[in-house]
């Protein structure tokens, strides 16, 4: 598998190591998994690597980078997975809305972040998530969250209860706090609608290293469980035209909201992330009426 490891700044303690290293395992397995999912619908499909660089505000290599995966199936109309691990400083005014950069804009991040866009409507989309970040402080922070353009009820019953049994084994006010804050986050002001059925969100995470890690990796894993399920329940179900339309009215939704609301599409743009992998996020076909 393609790696980052090159590309990252070459100081990294032993917690930024290795909370890079799980960030790439995790990558690694989600993209397996989404693999053999493709394979089970008779789709020869596959993830498609490109490792990019970090740069400045003049566009010159600045500290680190990451590996941009994408792949067009026939169940994964458009899936990124996306690592990244970078470091440098922080500019200006944006420095002070990041946790800890108010008076040192030193960062370091890394992290992954996945969208999956489906070409079955009733396959939910879904976007996913988790960092870690020094600044001053050190912080995990992420979560997941089901967007489907036609809910069921069993799916959405079926993520939150994975999710809320990885919350509930670290700390049982995990999940009411997380879910209430991913209901607050993906919500859409200017439509008045939440951008999909939730799951959970978390920031600012800080504390103890080992004990926020092992949530946040509980995490990727619980996902992991969750939403290769989903999929198969759903894959295979049949749709019509009209079912289409309102999938691509709802993804006019969902960009709505990464476009203008979404921090992670700011952090990236702001600290020279690379553009393809920041907006990978953007669904592949979309419709406004």
């Amino acid at each position: 598998m393609i790696s980052a490891n090159d590309k990252v700044t070459p100081d990294l303690d032993s917690e930024q190591s290795a909370a890079r290293t799980w960030f790439e395992q995790l990558r690694d397995l989600i993209c397996a998994e989404f693999e053999a999912i493709e394979r089970e619908a008779g789709s020869d499909a596959r993830f498609a690597y490109t490792p990019w660089d970090r740069t400045d505000a003049d566009g010159l290599p600045s500290g680190g980078g990451g590996v941009r995966g994408v792949m067009k199936g026939r169940v994964f109309e458009k899936v990124g997975v996306n690592v990244s691990t970078v470091g440098g400083a922080l500019e200006g005014e944006f420095a002070k809305s990041i946790h800890g950069a108010g008076e040192d804009p030193r960062f370091f991040a890394t992290g992954i972040s996945l969208v999956a866009h489906m070409a079955n409507p009733h396959v939910p989309a879904v976007h996913m998530n988790t960092r870690f970040l020094v600044t001053t402080r050190r912080w995990f922070g992420g979560g997941a969250d089901l967007n489907p353009p036609l809910p069921v009820a069993e799916d959405t019953d079926d993520f939150h209860a994975t999710l809320k049994a990885a919350c509930d084994a670290h700390d049982p006010a995990h999940y009411p706090r997380f879910k209430q804050w991913a209901d607050d986050y993906f919500y859409i002001p200017h439509r008045k609608v939440h951008r999909g059925v939730g799951g959970i969100f978390y920031d600012h995470l800080e504390g103890d290293f080992a004990t926020n890690f092992a949530f946040t990796q509980d995490v990727g894993r619980a996902f992991l469980d969750a939403y290769p399920r989903i999929v198969r329940r759903r894959m295979a179900e049949p749709f019509t035209d009209a079912d289409v339309a309102i999938q691509r009215a709802w993804r006019g939704r969902y960009a709505e909201f990464n476009l203008v609301y979404d921090r992670g599409t700011l952090f990236g743009l702001k600290t020279g992330g690379n553009i393809d992998a920041i907006l990978m996020s953007l669904p592949p076909v979309a419709t406004w009426e």
